[in-house]
């Protein structure tokens, strides 16, 4: 009932900001003025401040440690979403809390899922999240690439007289996410195959594993909204001990206590498994530091993940 009221509200205040809005800005010619971009996510609003460049201002909804699988909109959001002239937000069910006001904002705004132009057969769809796809695309590069050839051709749909300056940001973008891709790789390389399994809070890594080369285990499913049983833990903390698995990992966006109750649950079978650091999964770091970035982030990641399971933490 709360979360109906809420939605509600939410609705109520989309249709007064829709009829107060001043139509003259909305009606401007998008060529003698910034675009104001909404993007859901950091890691979403990240590709397209690459891609548009100084051209488009881009405001995140959701910013350093905030899980999208369980945000709900704010007033303040919806107000940000209205004055767009372009909404660009993950898709896959990712923004779950978010589906309702996106869909309303359609009737008015240009409103883009950027994982729609991935093509369906690199998407990884596991059996237990009742037939829909893994929404964290961005841990595999090179599919997250693809998304900025969905941007381009956006922004150049909407924008058409600066689209060289789309496609010279997209091909610029491009280049260092493709270095990028490869350092994960080189990187992956290093931790003897073996030994290349990845234990983190929740499901979050599937396509990093995929990718490049790891066993990727979770507490939690896909979303964060789900809970791990007692059996679950029970099987994960058996793997650990067996494997001899060196370190598990918190993430930023999730609660660490579910990771520490594991560590704690492994030590008391006599094995002693560390926390190998902190990775970003849903959220990126804060702003204005490399791991603000989604490529500061993905090195961030793959250097944390390699170190800890070389056991070179505090070397």
């Amino acid at each position: 009932m709360t979360q109906r009221i809420h939605y509600l509200l939410l609705m109520l205040v989309l249709g007064l900001t829709a009829c107060t809005t001043a139509g003259e800005e909305q009606d401007a010619d998008l060529a003698n003025r910034t675009i104001r971009a909404a993007a859901t996510t950091g890691i979403v609003a990240d590709m397209v401040e690459n891609i548009g460049g100084e051209r488009v201002e881009v405001t995140a909804l959701m910013g350093t440690g905030v899980d999208p699988h369980l945000y709900k909109a704010s007033e303040g959001d919806v107000r940000t979403l209205e004055s767009a002239d372009i909404i660009f937000y993950n898709g896959l069910h990712l923004e779950a809390g978010l589906s309702g006001v996106l869909e309303r904002m359609g009737d008015r705004s240009s409103v883009l899922a950027i994982t729609d132009g991935i093509e369906r057969s690199k998407l990884i769809a596991p059996p237990e999240f009742a037939g829909s796809y893994d929404p964290h695309v961005w841990f595999d590069v090179s599919i997250w690439m693809s998304t900025g050839e969905t941007v381009r051709d956006t922004l150049i749909e909407l924008d058409p007289e600066h689209a060289d300056l789309y496609r010279a940001n997209t091909e610029e973008y491009l280049t260092e996410l493709e270095e990028l891709h490869q350092y994960v790789q080189a990187r992956a390389t290093e931790v003897p195959e073996e030994k290349r399994v990845l234990i983190t809070a929740h499901d979050a890594f599937n396509y990093f594993g995929q990718a490049y080369g790891f066993e990727v285990r979770g507490l939690q499913g896909i979303s964060t909204e789900s809970e791990a049983s007692t059996s679950d833990i029970q099987e994960l903390v058996n793997f650990i001990v067996e494997r001899e698995i060196p370190a598990i990992f918190i993430e930023s966006s999730v609660p660490q206590r579910t990771v520490e109750a594991l560590q704690a649950a492994v030590q008391a079978k006599g094995f002693d498994v560390q926390i190998g650091g902190e990775l970003f999964s849903d959220a990126m770091g804060d702003p204005d530091t490399e791991e603000g970035t989604y490529p500061g982030m993905v090195r961030h990641n793959i250097d944390t993940i390699v170190s800890a399971l070389k056991g070179e933490q505090g070397e």
